[in-house]
Parts: C-alpha cells; structure tokens; sequence
C-alpha cells in the first residue's frame, strides 16, 4: 500500500511539473513570433531568478537589438560576457551591437572573432553579412565580395544579400560577376527594386550597353 502511494506521489509530482513546463513563458518562442518586448520581461524575470543564465542573456540581447536599444543590449551582453569569455552567440551580438552603433572596426573584430570561434555557428551567415556590409562602408569592395559571398553560401535563398553581393562587384569593378548576382536576386525575388536598378546600371555601364 505505501509502495503504491509513493508511485501515486511521484505520477503527480510529474504531471504538475509538467504542466508548469507548459505555462511557463518561452522567450525564445516569443523572440521568434516577433514579441520582441514581451521576449524581454521574461528574459529579465529568468535572469532575476538566475543571474548566470546564458539562455537568457542570448534572447534578451537579441530582442534589445530588434527593438534598437542598444545601449541596454551593450549593457547586458557584457554582463554575459564576463560570465562566460568565449560563448559565440555573446559574441556574434558585441559584433551586431557595435555595427548599428557605427563602431565598424569594433564589430569586425567581433564578428572574425565569432566566426574562428564558430566557423559552422547558428548565425554564421549573419557575421559575413555584417562583415560584407561593414566593408562596403569602408570602400573595402573587395573584401565586400568574399564576405557576402560566404554569407549567401550559408544563406543562398536571401534575395536582398544577392543584392548587397551585386552591388560590392559592381563598385569593385567586377561587372561580369555583379550582373551574375543581381540575376540572382531577381530569380530568388523579381519584384526587388535595388536588384532591377543594379542590374540596369551595370548592363548600361558595359561596353555596348
């Protein structure tokens, strides 16, 4: 009889952790179906019951990036980082934090950073994207052209990336191979305007165009 109770003790202490499992707020999901506030409380109530809680800093960082508050992103990811030096995700997320606020030789540290640490990393594509894009801004368009060009590799159907990758070659010169990634774009996404322009400019800019 006791040992029958004590199973009963047990289905029941199951059942109501599971049901607790259940009702208990998913940040991540929340971060995913764009609750990007919402995403935020629970992440700080997480990290008010446990501070160490890397799951937590991840989501919270990426939801302050969305709603661009960076500076309370900053604040947290560092808090992460000094918990735990060589978690990629809180590197990946200095690099994206510092690219908004214009601290492009910051970021790019960050992001070759993440990517020695993750060369096959969750948000692999991201970094070379931010890489290409820093590059562009620094005149860099060669170097452009071999970060977006891993960046689609991870990420080929991104009608927008093809875009950037286009525009990189054309501004380096290399029109062959601009006209091949604005076409691409165009087949991914044939409405996208920067594409259609692009590939108009460079079709123009060739010798009999």
């Amino acid at each position: 009889m006791r040992h029958s109770r004590g199973i009963f003790c047990l289905a029941l202490l199951f059942l109501v952790s599971a049901a607790f499992a259940q009702t208990r707020p998913d940040a991540l999901r929340e971060y995913r179906a764009g609750n990007f506030e919402r995403a935020v409380q629970i992440c700080q109530t997480e990290l008010a019951e446990n501070p160490n809680n890397m799951d937590s800093y991840v989501v919270i960082c990426w939801s302050l990036v969305r709603l661009n508050r960076f500076d309370e992103a900053l604040r947290y990811a560092r808090n992460a980082r000094n918990i735990s030096r060589y978690d990629g995700r809180i590197t990946e997320i200095l690099g994206e934090i510092a690219y908004y606020q214009g601290r492009n030789n910051e970021a790019l540290q960050y992001f070759q950073e993440y990517a020695n640490l993750n060369p096959e990393g969750q948000r692999i594509e991201m970094a070379y994207f931010y890489m290409g894009e820093i590059f562009i801004r620094q005149g860099k368009f060669r170097h452009a052209d071999i970060a977006l060009s891993t960046a689609v590799h991870w990420l080929p159907g991104n009608a927008a990336w093809w875009t950037r990758l286009g525009y990189a070659r054309e501004r380096a010169g290399d029109l062959q191979q601009a006209i091949s990634a604005y076409e691409r774009a165009l087949f991914l996404n044939s409405q996208l305007a920067d594409a259609q322009r692009g590939l108009e400019r460079v079709r123009q800019s060739m010798p009999g165009g």
